[in-house]
């Protein structure tokens, strides 16, 4: 017996569903091939890890041009910016704090004049920005696809994002609690940029108040277990340095 064919309101459903299957199964591959990159770099000893280092690079960068949610939607406008710097002030807030308690228990440690600050810590402000959009613009974005809460969502990428500065007891709770934070502001403004802002500035803040032998010089993964405070003289700021 022949069926009846299927009218053009229920063909273009039945596309609609297909695509959007489609659509959530890449973004469910797409947080795991990205998550399983960054974390292949940071427990691979060198010099192994030389070579994953561009192997994730061009991985991440492949998934962000295939699967394009544009500038806007990835918080890179201007819409916003100047109400949600307020974001940047909080953290020079809780920043100078910081200072001052490290500064009374004697374990600030700044680099000697402005350029000398400058230098050390421009690479870790570029990395702390990078950080921040693979959290809201690669992981949080597809989050939001795969689960109906916003919230929910915004928690489930700040605990992938935690998880991936483990083992290291500071930083481990550290960026969860910004990272969640950091999730509802940029749901609300919808403004990476002064995430990116404040990330720098908490990031350098703890390097400057903690020191080295206590968060082993900001590592994670296997450079966090392999760290060895006789052989450092300089903070460094790898992903996973062993």
């Amino acid at each position: 017996m022949e069926l009846p064919a299927a009218s053009p309101r229920d063909q273009v459903q039945s596309v609609g569903r297909s695509l959007s299957g489609r659509s959530k199964r890449r973004d469910a591959i797409e947080i795991a091939v990205a998550y399983a990159l960054i974390m292949a770099v940071e427990w691979t000893p060198r010099p192994l890890q030389r070579v994953l280092w561009l192997v994730a690079a061009v991985g991440l960068v492949v998934i962000v041009w295939r699967s394009f949610d544009g500038w806007q939607a990835m918080g890179f406008r201007a819409t916003d910016f100047l109400r949600s710097l307020g974001i940047a002030a909080a953290a020079l807030a809780l920043a100078a704090v910081a200072i001052a308690l490290a500064a009374r228990m004697h374990t600030l440690h700044v680099p000697d004049g402005l350029l000398a600050f400058f230098v050390t810590y421009c690479a870790y402000a570029l990395w702390a920005g990078v950080q921040q959009f693979l959290l809201q613009g690669v992981f949080l974005l597809r989050f939001l696809r795969l689960i109906p809460r916003p919230s929910a969502a915004a928690l489930t990428a700040s605990v992938l994002f935690a998880t991936a500065h483990l083992p290291n007891p500071i930083l481990t709770p550290i960026t969860f609690i910004w990272g969640f934070a950091a999730c509802l502001l940029f749901l609300h403004y919808r403004n990476i940029y002064p995430l990116m802002i404040a990330h720098a500035i908490l990031g350098i803040t703890v390097a400057v108040t903690i020191p080295g032998p206590v968060d082993h010089n900001m590592r994670v993964g296997l450079g966090y277990l392999r760290y060895d405070p006789h052989r450092q003289v300089h903070r460094t700021y790898h992903l996973a340095q062993p």
